[in-house]
Order: structure tokens, then sequence, then C-alpha cells
């Protein structure tokens, strides 16, 4: 009988050692080694012939067979639909809308695809049927299945044959002839490992819903991400009602690509154009607000990004910032300080995305600099001036891509005028007139309201 070993994996990382460690020594992450027992192969197992190496000319060219959502903003994320025999991982918080954005994709592509299964380790049936009843979801190619055994769902899947199937989640899943518990780092690797055997073989996509971390991060090994074809996020804040679904990795399309949806009591909804939707309440003249052209993906967004100044009585005046990374609102903070003469020494610093939107790229710099300046000022911005620029640490607007593509989002809104930076290749746009700056004094002078 073959020896069971032990060894202690990392659930960061992945890495591994032959006994137990507070801190990993790899990653350096605390308390992240846990316990696994496997038993070595027998000596009895054929070897498999190994593959000849092939000249990359004679390799032949075969197109991908995608299965076209009729969820638009979910086929724009997956590149255009989902690739036969892909494997792929869907995470987020709890609670965010993971399990009814899949439900709805399955009903959709049941009515027109052939028959779907939604295997359900967490729920039983009667939970997910009551999902579906209040969805308005009645159709008969889609199957349900309650199960947490592996090795029965393939089973499943084998006899059905279906279209696609959804598992929620690969943490409730295990197989049997591991000794260790369901959400392992052991039985995630090889319940995953054995999905995407089933995958490329049948032929069938598979949709894996993963748990996250308090860091947002998908729970289990770094491994998990690496072995599927996509990986997706749904983000979105807890008391707002629209959702993002990020993608982060996809070998079959363009990555960060972003779409947009609001949920409702009939499910997520889609968002054909998110920026008016963000811009729905947005109130005219009045200071520390301005409206920003961002790029999700492929996609121009326009934001409204709000900043408030008040007075600091104490010496530790406070900076807070939501939907943006407070490092880059201290860095514009201490460059308008700097290169303007603002005094924000004694300033409460307030800056906020409205609408839950998270922006993380640097061409929100101006729009974020514009507001504080405006606030503290007391001084609107332009109320039809749409701005776009990185500022950099002496001040100066430095140039932003795909810019034709967001001057044009910006007139299709209406707006009359875009303030961009000096060193951009300005393209012409039909009745939207264009400012440039190459500092930041400069485009302050022009983006306040006369």
């Amino acid at each position: 009988m073959a020896k069971i070993k032990t060894k202690f994996v990392c659930e960061r990382c992945g890495a591994e050692s032959p006994k137990w460690m507070g801190r990993c020594p790899e990653c350096s992450q605390w308390n992240t080694l846990v316990e696994v027992t496997e038993a070595p192969p027998s000596s009895g197992a054929v070897s498999r012939p190994a593959n000849e190496p092939v000249s990359l000319l004679d390799v032949p060219l075969e197109s991908l067979d995608r299965i076209r959502v009729p969820i638009a903003e979910l086929d724009r994320v997956l590149g255009g639909g989902v690739v036969q025999g892909s494997l792929v991982l869907v995470g987020g918080d709890p609670g965010i809308g993971k399990s009814t954005l899949l439900l709805q994709m399955c009903a959709a592509l049941s009515e027109g695809q052939g028959c779907v299964l939604y295997v359900s380790g967490e729920e039983s049936l009667h939970q997910v049927k009551m999902r579906a009843e209040r969805l308005g979801i009645r159709t008969p190619g889609l199957y349900l299945l309650s199960e947490s055994n592996l090795d029965r769902i393939v089973g499943h899947i084998d006899r059905l044959s279906p279209t696609l199937v959804v598992i929620d989640s690969i943490q409730s899943v295990s197989r049997e002839d591991r000794p260790s518990l369901a959400g392992s780092v052991s039985q995630l690797r090889d319940c995953t490992g054995r999905l995407l055997q089933l995958a490329k073989g049948s032929g069938v996509p598979i949709f894996l819903v993963g748990h996250v971390t308090k860091e947002g991060a998908i729970a289990g090994p770094k491994v998990l991400e690496h072995m599927v074809d996509a990986v997706l996020y749904l983000e979105g804040e807890r008391f707002h009602s629209y959702r993002l679904l990020r993608s982060v990795k996809n070998r079959f399309g363009s990555t960060h690509e972003v779409g947009v949806f609001e949920m409702h009591e009939e499910g997520m909804l889609e968002v054909p154009n998110p920026s008016i939707a963000f811009l729905a309440d947005r109130t005219l003249m009045r200071s520390g607000s301005t409206v920003v052209v961002t790029l999700e993906g492929t996609r121009p967004l326009l934001a409204e990004i709000q900043a408030l100044t008040s007075f600091c009585p104490s010496h530790m005046p406070r900076r807070t910032a939501n939907g943006l990374e407070l490092s880059r609102v201290l860095l514009l903070a201490a460059v308008l300080s700097k290169r303007l003469g603002l005094k924000l020494y004694d300033q409460d610093v307030y800056v906020n995305v409205v609408g839950g939107l998270r922006v993380e790229e640097p061409a929100a710099d101006l729009g974020v600099a514009l507001a504080i300046a405006s606030s503290l000022r007391d001084a609107p911005v332009d109320p039809e001036l749409a701005v776009m620029g990185e500022v950099g640490l002496s001040g100066e607007v430095r140039g932003v891509s795909h810019l034709e593509q967001r001057l044009r989002e910006a007139g299709k809104l209406g707006f009359k005028r875009c303030l961009v930076p000096y060193s951009s290749k300005v393209p012409r746009v039909p009745e939207l007139e264009v400012l440039t700056a190459r500092s930041l004094e400069e485009a302050l002078d022009k983006a306040l309201a006369s």
C-alpha cells in the first residue's frame, strides 16, 4: 500500500513546505500554510508518449467557436461570446449578484442553444427555484442539480451533454478519493484540474463561481487563476445598485474589459450607456465638481468627481478618498500646495467618485485636482466642460491614450468643451471645442466658470 505523505501548502501563492511555518517563505504572508495529505502515484502507471515538437508554420490556425450570449454586457466582457471548451472563473463579494447573473445567463442560453446545467453545491433546489421565480425564469431547457461530489457531477454532465455548465461554487465541490475537506488547497487544485480536462475534452464551456477573501482576491491558491481560461470579477459598492463585471484575464479576448449592470428586483439589468447613468443626478454650477472621461477596457466612461475642503482646527487634517486611490489624492494635494500655492495644510480634503464607480487610470488626475481647487476657492467648474489628463509632480499635464474615442463620448453626451493635455494630438470632433493646457495652473484658469 502506498504511503500517504503530508506537506504544507500556502493558500495564497501555492508554495510547498515539508513543515508548518507561521510565515510563508515565498509570499511572506502569515498563517497561510495548511496541511495537505496526498498519496504518491502507483508504480504501475503507464507512461504516455511524449509530444513531438512541430514547426510554427505547420500548426493549423483554427477559428474559435463561440456561443453568443443574449446579454450584451456579458458578451462584451467575454470577448464576443463563450468559447467552447473554455473554463471561466467568476469571483465577487458575497451578495454582489454572481449567482443571479449566471442564472440569467443560463436561462437565456437554454432558450436557443439547448439544455444548460446549473450545479449548486451550497443551495438546495428549492432555494435556486425561489431565485428563478423572482427573476421570472421558467425555461424547460435549464436543468438544476444540487450536488457537491465532483464524480457525480461529471457523470451527470456526460449523460446530459449540456451546452454550458455553471458550478456554484468551486469551494463547495470535492472528490471522494481525496482525504482533505472541500475548499482546501488540494481539493481546489484537483477539482479545477478535473473540470479543465472535462471542458477541453468534451468542448463544453464551464463557469466556476469562486469565493473571495477579505482583500478581494479569489480564495484558494493563486494557481487556480492560472489554470482557467478567463477570470471575471463582479464589483460594486454595497449600498449602490450598479455592478461592474471586469475581465482581468481572458485568453480569447481583451483584458480589463468592463460590463455595467444595475441590480433590480427582477435581476441584473444591463446599462447600455453607463455615462448617462453616472451623471443622472449631477448638480450644475456647484463648486468641487468635475466630469472626467475615463477608459474602462475599450469603453470610455464619463464620471463625476466631487471634492470638499473644510477647515480643520486640529494640526492633523484628514484626507479621505472613495473610488480613488488615497495615495494618488495625497500626491495631487501636494502638487496643488507646492506648484499652485493652495493652502491645504489646514483643510480636510474629501474626494468621491459618484455612483460607486472606481477609477484607477491616471487620466482622472486632472479632474481630481480641479475639483479640489474648485472647492477650496468656492468657484464652480464650467458645467459644460469635460476634462482628462495625467498630472506630474512638476505640475505639468501629460497626455492620455485613445483621445479621439474619449472626445466623441463627451460630445455624444452633450458637453460643449473638453480640456485635454497640450502634448496630445487633438482630433477634430464636430460641435466640440477642445481646450489644451500645458500645466495645472493653466488648466485651472480655463476650467473655472466665468
